[in-house]
């Protein structure tokens, strides 16, 4: 099962982009952003799902070098 994640900017709290991984990421990570640029995930937050839902969401914080 596929996970979809928001990937959120730590620097303004602001989403970046949204990922879909192929299974959970570990908080140290390394993956590529759209836009090219290596970034480490810092903090992955996996919220409740909603009441009736299975799908939970998932933020996955990241501090990326260029500012947006």
């Amino acid at each position: 099962m596929a996970i979809t994640a928001t990937i959120m900017n730590t620097a303004t709290g602001r989403p970046i982009q949204t990922m879909t991984f192929g299974r959970m990421p570990k908080p140290w990570a390394s993956f590529n952003l759209t836009s090219g640029e290596l970034v480490t995930a810092e903090r992955i937050d996996v919220g409740k799902p909603a009441p009736g839902k299975f799908a939970a969401q998932v933020d996955i914080w990241v501090t990326p070098k260029k500012s947006d």
